[in-house]
């Protein structure tokens, strides 16, 4: 098993209705494989965050997807920001 903390910003954390969670996960679970395990937790508002969102695993920008998520990690849900 995989355990990811996973922690929600701005309208990532209104949409899943928690600041963070820890996520059990099967081993060698890539971070798509863990959006969809998000998607079901959170059906109502959460997927559609999810589509816009940037991701970072330990502090650390991911745009591959497919990338493992390593036992015991961050994994930081960001949805875009407004702003200059």
């Amino acid at each position: 098993m995989t355990t990811v903390l996973v922690r929600y910003f701005a309208s990532a954390r209104a949409a899943a209705g928690v600041e963070q969670e820890t996520v059990q996960l099967p081993a060698g679970v890539s971070v798509h494989e863990a959006l969809g395990v998000l998607r079901e937790r959170h059906p109502s508002d959460l997927p559609r965050v999810l589509e816009a969102a940037s991701f970072l695993i330990d502090g650390i920008a991911v745009r591959d997807h497919s990338r493992l998520l390593p036992d015991g990690s961050e994994l930081d849900v960001l949805p875009p920001f407004a702003g200059g």
